[in-house]
């Protein structure tokens, strides 16, 4: 964000923040109920009781505020792993109770949420959108309102007309949401105190995808991102990912900026920035390897290699249950190896009621649905077992439950009770499973494992695995997404090329 925004000063007007988060697989069985949400639901001070992370986005902002000597009037944080449709009653439950703590707070100075942007309900496609425009009737139409979101999001008119600020994370993996929240906070900030007034404008690139910024032509593309914030008048930019697998009407990729009081500088910037991606737009088809020619390449290779089950990521709603890449490990016999995390809570169980050192058979994965695929009937040895194993995430820690380790053969298997994705080496190491041994460490993430296995990773082989999240996005069967003229199903939809 550009320096032009004065310091802040002190407000007398409290913030009022709030967080409810998840993202929404439109292709997905799996209900998001009241149970998906972590902890529930905390009313207040959250950002001051963080077991599990939960409080993060408004933990920035409570420091950001009472350094300037603002109150913090704190409502919900809820956030819940990513699966199918958020059940109805459960959203409106959430989001009433927000509403309700921020009606009770009387006059404030601004409002800042933590919300996803890719949130449905079984009723409600548009979760942000819907309870932004509620935010916007109960404080009228000169209180701030700013909003960080997930890149991966589906921007809706409505989230932009009830909304003062919406930023975006630039990075994938998600390392600079600290950063986006303070960015939020400072626009806020001098809104509310008359020091900027914030106008913004979107641009449509006409593309689904899936862009991982840690390597080329995206790590150049944030940078530009960034160089643009620099320039007179800009106060932010935001790249919008888009969620393919969301199933959204407004499902995209987007191209948002915020200026300081100039719309036409705005717009213009906006389209710059978009159509410079757009020309890029064939080197970002992802190209990975199938499961048999990636431990071909791995055969090849000296070191560590960590492998990702991209399909199976429940980072992105799938069901965390498929074995497909762990047969194909185990068949290959390749040298020690990891494999996780498999979400299958009556497998732990079984495993916990045999004890460590017992050998059993079990049925692993396979069981929620069309996506998880055939399960594994094997023989295990049990090898450890957990009773709460945890996963360092953005700073915090995150709970898989109670959990096993089992082994086949020179193959070390996680399972666990609490679907998620691995984004760290604990996920493992907790377990009491060494990774300096491996040939191969094999994890259900898409991308967000980058930021910490990199550090032990000699080489890194995201793999085409089968499962809920393809990667083709022409051949999607998108049901409520609107407009199918998208890239890559249509060449040019912006007709550059004619």
């Amino acid at each position: 964000m550009t320096s032009s925004i004065p310091s802040p000063t002190p407000a007398k007007a409290p913030v009022f923040t709030a967080l409810l988060s998840t993202e929404t697989n439109g292709f997905s069985t799996i209900p998001t109920g009241l149970a998906s949400f972590s902890e529930a639901f905390v009313r207040r001070d959250a950002s001051l009781e963080q077991p599990h992370g939960i409080g993060a986005y408004l933990g920035v902002f409570r420091a950001l505020a009472e350094a300037d000597g603002r109150g913090v009037i704190e409502s919900v944080s809820a956030g819940a792993e990513p699966a199918g449709l958020t059940v109805q009653a459960v959203y409106e439950s959430l989001r009433d109770h927000i509403l309700d703590d921020l009606r009770a707070a009387g006059p404030v100075g601004f409002v800042l949420l933590g919300l996803h942007g890719a949130m449905m309900a079984t009723e409600c496609d548009d979760c942000e959108g819907d309870l932004l425009a509620r935010v916007r009737d109960i404080v009228g139409p000169a209180v701030p309102i700013g909003v960080e979101l997930d890149p991966h999001c589906h921007l809706t008119k409505k989230m932009r007309d009830a909304a003062d600020v919406i930023v975006t994370m630039k990075e994938y993996p998600h390392t600079d949401w600290a950063a986006r929240g303070r960015e939020v906070y400072a626009i806020c900030a001098a809104m509310a105190e008359g020091r900027a007034r914030p106008v913004s404008a979107m641009f449509d690139c006409r593309m689904v995808g899936f862009y991982p910024t840690t390597a080329q032509p995206m790590h150049g593309f944030v940078e530009r991102l960034t160089g643009a914030e620099r320039e007179a008048g800009i106060l932010s930019v935001s790249l919008v990912h888009g969620f393919p697998w969301g199933d959204h009407p407004d499902c995209g990729t987007r191209l948002l900026v915020i200026a300081d009081g100039d719309q036409a500088l705005a717009e213009r910037t906006a389209e710059r920035l978009g159509r410079e991606l757009y020309d890029q737009r064939h080197q970002l088809i992802p190209a990975m390897p199938s499961i048999d020619q990636a431990i071909d390449q791995a055969r090849s290779l000296a070191g560590v290699v960590v492998m990702a089950d991209t399909a199976d990521n429940s980072g992105g709603g799938a069901p965390g249950d498929t074995t497909h890449l762990l047969r194909a490990l185990i068949d290959a016999d390749i040298g020690p190896c990891v494999f996780g995390a498999i979400f299958d809570p009556g497998a732990v169980t079984l495993c916990a009621e045999a004890g460590v050192g017992a050998h059993v058979p079990l049925r692993i994965g396979g069981k929620l649905g069309p996506s998880s695929g055939d399960p594994f009937d094997v023989s295990v040895e049990v090898a450890g077992l957990v009773e709460d194993l945890q996963q360092t995430a953005f700073g915090h820690r995150f709970s898989f439950g109670p959990s096993a380790w089992v082994r086949v053969g020179a193959v070390d298997v996680l399972l666990v009770s609490r679907r998620s994705q691995v984004y760290a080496r604990d996920a493992f190491t907790g377990m009491g499973i060494e990774l300096a041994n491996k040939r191969v460490v094999a994890v259900k993430s898409s991308e967000h494992f980058r930021a910490d296995f990199q550090a032990v990773a000699d080489h890194i082989i995201p793999v085409a695995t089968p499962g809920a999240l393809q990667m083709d996005f022409a051949a999607l069967p998108y049901r409520r997404k609107r407009d199918l003229g998208f890239f890559p199903r249509v060449a040019d939809p912006l007709g550059v090329d004619d």
